[in-house]
């Protein structure tokens, strides 16, 4: 459910999830990889103690995009 909301009010997220249908993952494992994500950047925050800041979790995609 986080992973499907994410993807309407992150532009990375979305992103990410988009790269991953096209390379030919299911949409409920999209969904999935795109959770982890989400729990990882998560734990980068906590383990940094840093607010979320969506250009620096999703910088990855820009080199991609």
């Amino acid at each position: 459910q986080w992973a499907f909301c994410a993807m309407k009010g992150s532009p990375g997220a979305r992103t990410y999830y988009n790269l991953l249908r096209k390379r030919g993952t299911g949409h409920q494992a999209a969904l999935r990889q795109l959770g982890n994500r989400l729990v990882g950047i998560l734990h980068g925050c906590l383990k940094a103690k840093t607010i979320y800041n969506e250009d620096t979790a999703w910088a990855h995609l820009q080199a991609t995009t």
